[in-house]
């Protein structure tokens, strides 16, 4: 159980994740938090990222720190999705190695498991077939922190622990349609084809495959019910459990942002993999459960969204 005296470091704690989780901790009544923004400490730095941490002296870390993007960003940056997240997430794990942290939470991603995975995905699919092309980079990154983890664990003797969440989305999303990811580019296409009176939005790929989404402050729960009571080598997924197609995810968006307009599908763009619905059995069986439907979450994201336009 995490104790309310616990000094706790949130690694990107402005980013959509990380702010989650430090709403979840201050609501927990945690108020020895430490959070530093990528101008007060560039985690990509050894060196600073060694200062920072060793300096701080956390009992806890939580490492929500990433550079993150929807297909079209992994495609053209996969340079910077390979290397910048391997760089993160090593300096932050010898960082809490030397600080004698105690506990700490790596977030991956579901992009870690095979294309072609069985549904719904268990943790026991990592590493058992070819990943999808369309975001290997940021997914081998990953892959390493789950396994940079796992090695602390075992040659160091540390209880740190790996989560691997679904898609998600929520508040403090990203909105930049060249990077964002799928909810929040529908989001905004929708509200700007709206207040333009646009007739119809052409999307990406068919419509066909499937995803789930989760809000993210239902990860921000699960986060902090792992880091009371797991310390397993494993990896635990975090997910909702239930699953829906592109398309009707973009209907369902299309109606909570009241655009009426025709919605189209150009085949030609990649529609990545297939269906990606993890298996949660393992999270649910600690005590966690998801509480925010995707409707209600959609219409509290799209209010905050509206509501920080100029």
């Amino acid at each position: 159980m995490l104790s309310p005296d616990a000094r706790v470091y949130v690694a990107g704690h402005r980013g959509m994740v990380g702010s989650a989780v430090w709403r979840a901790l201050e609501a927990r009544g945690l108020a020895n938090l430490i959070g530093w923004s990528s101008s007060e400490v560039d985690l990509t730095d050894r060196d600073a990222a060694m200062d920072a941490v060793t300096s701080a002296k956390p009992d806890v870390v939580v490492v929500a720190a990433a550079k993150v993007g929807g297909i079209m960003a992994n495609s053209t940056y996969p340079v910077e999705f390979l290397a910048d997240n391997a760089r993160i997430q090593t300096n932050l794990l010898e960082a809490a190695h030397a600080a004698d942290v105690d506990r700490l939470l790596f977030l991956g991603s579901s992009c870690i498991y095979p294309k072609m995975a069985p549904q719904p995905i268990p943790e026991s699919a990592l590493l058992t077939g070819p990943l999808e092309m369309t975001n290997i980079a940021y997914a081998i990154a990953k892959i390493s922190g789950i396994i940079g983890v796992q090695s602390y664990r075992s040659e160091y003797g540390r209880r740190w622990i790996s989560a691997m969440p679904t898609n998600l989305y929520g508040p403090g999303d990203n909105y930049d349609l060249e990077t964002a990811h799928v909810l929040p580019a529908l989001i905004r296409r929708f509200h700007e084809a709206k207040e333009s009176g646009a007739a119809s939005v052409t999307l990406w790929g068919t419509g066909s495959p499937r995803r789930e989404f989760l809000h993210v402050d239902d990860l921000a729960a699960a986060c902090l019910r792992l880091l009371d009571v797991y310390d397993e080598a494993e990896h635990v997924n975090v997910g909702v459990g239930d699953d829906v197609t592109i398309a009707e995810l973009a209907a369902l968006t299309a109606d909570v942002v009241g655009y009426s307009g025709a919605l189209e599908w150009d085949s030609s763009k990649p529609d990545g993999t297939p269906r990606k619905l993890l298996d949660v059995t393992r999270m649910k069986s600690l005590g966690w459960e998801p509480l925010i439907g995707l409707r209600e979450g959609l219409e509290s994201t799209y209010a905050e969204y509206a509501a920080r336009l100029p």
